[in-house]
């Protein structure tokens, strides 16, 4: 080992006097089209999970050109994007699988073939793969700055007719983009393909007997005759239209359903329901109804649900255990819409909140990782590290009196409904106020009922045993995550949700949101969150001395915060007691330490001794010797400002660490860049209120994050001299750095670049095989 570090460390030498240059990618031959036949799932379409869906998956895919299903290359490309935070009228909603059928539909909504040839001799699939492959780039180097990339980039969505013209102004464009190009292999199967009329066969799925027998559980309940049925059903249907749903865990081989509504009873083929929303009307007869998961699994919408036998009983004996009735069915009016309260008043609170209790990491991931988490302005209402826990049912006000529920009810409604930018300052206001106004009345309530103030007591323990108890949630810049248990150290601020800002939150981030709506819908969804944050942190804050609830808040929401703690908050109630004792004066701090000794056995799983080290043996004790000196080494980097380990700086928000030892045995870490904000009250200005120095680095043994930024592969025993090196650096060496990036780094470039990202994805799988799915890399940097 010591004779390994040694020969790394006198390349780290030879290197220390090279200045890293970028070099034009070289002209190569190209390989000769597959002349054997080609069929589509068996030899293409694994070639497309590999090379091409890393970028063309979901709503953000480049010209909407998406390939997680088999339509999306019959389907073909759009000029537009689905996400523009400036649009004044709503855009058509382009969403594959439910929008429109066959080819022609979608070119009636401006899709246009990437696949045709028309009067040319290739088609534009063709001719960008061509481009791609005939020019390769310097084996893990950077690439030249011109190349744009990451959600910044103009996506040049140019027909077949243009080619050419986009050719000559980007010849270092071609795809997959700025990247390691295909195989030859891969090259000459998909031209050869593409050469013998690119067939596309559908994919059909059978689903087992076992799983018929499932299906038709769920399908016979839910579509139950009773208006008791239709009103649980739709409010479950609401809850669950974006999971991924899957009766026995079978590991890697798990199938996935998901839950739709359509025109046609059990039994009869699925006819979507296309509204723009979930909680349209339906313009129709309706059905519930479960269906396969027919394309690839990409881990940004990949948001899991379990939906067997023991679910379904849980389920029925949550809404049934009370004999309530609902004496009429709410429209789907958007009155009806705004307020989830009043729409499903008649379905017990408790068994609502119960049932989201339970399944906590998949709703808070919903509207964490959903659709509205894409692009800085969607998530800079968030800090970048915070944990997020529940009130207990049996304390939650809202559950156990009625009359204050009724009291509330009304002020719970949710802006969002309008699209006219002229309405957005009047509809924000009268939303503010209400929210605001049910602030005070719920301070008023639970000073009330619990003179002697909150207590930890208060906080849902899991019932004992469900993690889902206790979240953590990382922001990474543009997009965010969710993980369970109290992960790093504690953090600035912390969230403690009840029922109604729980379900508000769901509803307002999710259901009500319409991706393909206008900047005024898109604002009032945004400008309400920022309530729903503060009213989270707020809660959390009951559990602070009074008289030192302020003095915290004003902590959390520094220089231009003070502006919304003035201006557009509730006051802080400051006055009623709290159970907890303190033993300092660090009231934050030390709440959250307590919560961590409280809920021990709860997060028994989330010890993290890498991030909360209180030693020098930071190692994992379950895992073998090798991963915990990884452990052990890469402690060092846990947890420290960046004014003391300025690395952090170089570092971008995601980056995922292969380690593997001489054996062929590897593991893998997250490491989550955190960035420090003097508050996240604003929806813009972001870097006016960033706050470098204060940056820290949360070490994750395991995956966080669906849009890695960048890789290192490090063998275990060059760790220490990796992390050692990342120690040493000081501002303003970037160059240094460059060169620890050239030694470990896997650049978009590298030869190994797919295969290391794909193995990674293995892990997952190996480790996680619910979970994993395959990874964006939009926003991969050019470190």
């Amino acid at each position: 080992m010591a004779r390994a570090l040694a020969m790394v460390f006198c390349t780290l030498v030879l290197l220390s006097g090279c200045a890293e240059s970028v070099s034009p990618p070289q002209t190569q031959a190209l390989p000769t089209p597959a002349q054997a036949p080609v069929r589509f799932n068996e030899d293409v379409r694994p070639i497309l999970e590999a090379k091409c869906l890393a970028c063309h998956g979901c709503y953000d895919a480049p010209c909407q050109l998406k390939m997680e299903y088999a339509d999306g290359l019959i389907r073909g490309a759009h000029p537009k994007a689905v996400y523009d935070g400036g649009r004044l009228e709503n855009q058509a909603t382009t969403r594959l699988g439910i929008d429109a059928d066959t080819e022609q539909e979608w070119r009636s909504l401006g899709f246009y073939s990437v696949l045709a040839r028309g009067d040319q001799a290739r088609s534009l699939f063709e001719n960008m793969i061509r481009l791609g492959k005939r020019h390769a780039f310097a084996p893990n180097s950077k690439l030249p700055e011109d190349i744009e990339l990451g959600l910044a980039r103009s996506n040049q969505c140019v027909s077949n007719e243009n080619f050419s013209d986009y050719a000559a102004d980007h010849p270092y464009e071609g795809m997959p983009l700025a990247v390691a190009d295909l195989t030859d292999d891969e090259y000459a199967t998909l031209t050869g393909w593409l050469n013998q009329g690119a067939a596309i066969s559908p994919l059909v799925i059978e689903t087992s007997a076992r799983e018929q027998a499932d299906i038709d559980r769920w399908e016979s309940w839910l579509n139950g005759d009773s208006r008791r049925q239709k009103l649980l059903s739709r409010w479950l249907y609401e809850h669950l239209y974006l999971a991924h749903l899957y009766f026995r865990d079978a590991g890697a081989d798990t199938r996935f359903f998901e839950l739709v509504r359509s025109h046609t009873a059990p039994g009869q083929p699925v006819e979507i329901i296309a509204t723009r929303r979930p909680n349209d009307a339906p313009d129709g007869p309706l059905y519930y109804r479960l269906r396969p998961v027919t394309g690839s699994i990409v881990h940004k919408r990949h948001i899991t649900f379990a939906f067997g036998p023991e679910q379904f009983e849980r389920t029925r004996n949550l809404f049934e255990a009370t004999d309530w009735q609902a004496q009429s069915l709410p429209d789907y009016s958007p009155a009806s819409r705004a307020n989830p309260f009043a729409t499903f008043a008649a379905i017990p609170a408790k068994a609502r909140y119960q049932f989201m209790l339970d399944n906590a990491e998949y709703f808070t991931r919903t509207f964490i990782r959903g659709p509205v988490c894409r692009g800085q302005i969607a998530t800079d209402v968030i800090r970048d590290h915070f944990w997020a826990v529940f009130h207990d049912p049996e304390d939650d006000l809202f559950i156990t009196d009625q009359d204050y529920r009724q009291s509330v009810t009304s002020l719970l409604a949710l802006p969002g409904q309008g699209t006219d930018l002229l309405d957005l300052g009047e509809n924000w206001f009268r939303y503010k106020d209400k929210r605001n106004r049910y602030t005070k009345l719920r301070n008023e309530a639970y000073r009330n009922a619990y003179p002697e103030g909150a207590s930890l007591g208060q906080i849902w323990d899991g019932d004992g045993n469900n993690t889902n108890a206790l979240l953590t949630i990382f922001r990474h810049h543009d997009n965010a995550s969710v993980q369970r248990g109290l992960i790093g150290q504690v953090p600035l601020t912390s969230w403690w949700m009840d029922y109604p800002l729980f379900e508000r939150t769901y509803y307002q981030l999710v259901v009500n949101f319409d991706v393909f709506g206008t900047v005024a819908h898109q604002a009032q969804t945004r400008l309400y969150f920022d309530l729903i944050r503060n009213g989270g942190e707020q809660n959390y804050l009951r559990l602070i001395p009074p008289g030192e609830r302020n003095r915290v808040l004003q902590r959390w929401y520094q220089g231009t915060g003070n502006l919304k703690l003035d201006f557009s908050y509730a006051s802080m109630e400051n006055t009623a007691p709290s159970q907890v004792p303190y033993a300092t004066s660090a009231h934050n701090e030390e709440l959250g330490a307590r919560l961590l000794l409280e809920f021990h056995q709860l997060n028994a799983e989330r010890d993290d001794p890498i991030n909360r080290c209180g030693g020098s043996d930071c190692g994992r004790k379950d895992q073998p010797e090798w991963i915990q000196q990884a452990d052990q080494h890469l402690s060092v980097l846990a947890a420290t400002r960046a004014e003391f380990l300025p690395a952090i700086r170089y570092l971008p928000d995601v980056t995922f660490l292969r380690v593997w030892n001489e054996q062929g045995d590897r593991t893998v870490y997250t490491l989550i860049r955190d960035r420090a904000h003097s508050n996240v009250a604003f929806m813009f200005g972001e870097d006016l209120r960033y706050q470098p120095d204060k940056d820290r680095l949360t070490v994750y043994p395991g995956i966080i994050g669906s849009y890695p930024n960048f890789m290192f592969d490090v063998p275990a025993s060059q760790l220490e001299l990796f992390t050692s090196q990342l120690q040493a650096l000081k501002a303003e060496e970037q160059e240094r750095f460059d060169r620890i990036v050239s030694l470990w780094g896997v650049r978009r470039t590298h030869p190994e670049f797919w295969d290391t990202l794909h193995d990674i994805t293995r892990w997952q799988r190996e480790h996680q095989p619910l979970q994993a799915g395959i990874f964006d890399i939009n926003r991969f940097n050019n470190l």
